[in-house]
């Protein structure tokens, strides 16, 4: 069976090329416009753009909602005045003004099977908890979804140490596992290319820079400065951030040259992106795009899972003859 799927804040696609074997893309947002214009060089089509403008209504249906979405701080100040106001509120309501906001009407009103959420890990930490507290209550106590939640490192499929929340949710209550990810995964070398300019090795300032600033923390007994990384083993979290100077991840070199930066390509590798993947824009663009993308092997072995759980629809245990926690209704171990 195929399925229809719709791609929110969708950045390059990373979420949707995991998707993609199972069925068609109907809709997508991003509002970006570089992020959009890698989309369109690699699916062929533009996404719409500030998805807090479009109507819910407009979308079309789907069976899969997909988000890789920012976290923000929900404000009880609307609860507060409706409470004044002694009219009824919901979860929903208290998430106005959110990005999240924006995903749950689009849920509430679509009605989709299923939906693949993916965040930072500290999305469970954010706002003293406050924040996951209301995600979780809004899906499933409003919404009425299934809700499975797990944080992931990608090291076990891509070289880099890259630990993510995934949230899956089902309109049904059906039994769901996320995958099992191996510890260890293939080294950084693997994805490193053979020939490099020398654009990319730092100059001697910027890397007398990096030593002095590293030297300077390290005194003070602080673990800032930059990461050498190791190439038989996995890199540090590739973050937006790595256009400023590559420090996070450095590539050592031989004949005492300066270490270098990633290439886009070597990025694109390390976050698991096929080599058929177009790269147009600049390096620093692709550099922040890659940096916001997700490890596209794990999303690929979760929408495997998900579409496993819709198919079997085998449905979780009775809740009241086993604990919820052995039902899988609530947060995964780590």
């Amino acid at each position: 069976m195929l399925y229809k799927f719709i791609d929110l804040f969708a950045g390059i696609g990373g979420i949707r090329l995991a998707f993609e074997e199972y069925g068609e893309c109907v809709f997508s947002s991003e509002w970006d416009n570089k992020a959009k214009e890698t989309y369109k060089f690699n699916f062929g089509e533009e996404p719409e753009g500030d998805i807090t403008q479009i109507d819910e209504r407009d979308i079309p249906d789907h069976d899969f909602l997909l988000a890789g979405f920012p976290c923000q701080p929900f404000s009880l100040a609307g609860v507060s005045k409706k409470n004044s106001l002694g009219k009824q509120h919901g979860f929903l309501d208290e998430t106005q003004g959110t990005l999240f906001f924006d995903l749950a009407r689009i849920i509430k009103e679509k009605q989709p099977q299923a939906f693949l959420l993916e965040n930072v890990k500290n999305l469970r930490s954010h706002d003293k908890g406050k924040t996951f507290k209301m995600i979780k209550k809004v899906l499933e106590e409003e919404l009425g979804y299934t809700v499975y939640d797990k944080v992931i490192n990608a090291k076990g499929l891509v070289p880099q140490n890259r630990e993510r929340i995934y949230i899956v949710g089902f309109k049904k209550p059906l039994h769901f596992e996320f995958p099992v990810i191996p510890e260890q995964g293939p080294p950084l070398k693997s994805i490193l290319e053979s020939n490099v300019i020398d654009k990319y090795t730092l100059s001697d300032k910027l890397w007398n820079y990096l030593q002095a600033y590293k030297e300077k923390h390290s005194k003070k007994g602080n673990g800032f400065g930059f990461g050498l990384a190791d190439l038989n083993s996995n890199s540090r979290t590739l973050s937006a951030r790595y256009h400023k100077d590559g420090s996070e991840i450095l590539i050592p070199q031989g004949d005492g040259k300066n270490p270098r930066r990633l290439t886009p390509r070597e990025c694109a590798r390390l976050q698991g992106f096929p080599e058929t993947f177009k790269i147009e824009v600049s390096d620093t663009a692709a550099y922040k795009q890659f940096g916001n993308s997700v490890a596209v092997p794990v999303v690929k072995e979760i929408a495997k899972n998900m579409i496993y759980a819709i198919e079997q629809d085998k449905p979780i245990p009775n809740v009241e003859e086993v604990d919820i926690e052995n039902a899988g209704r609530v947060s995964q171990p780590n």
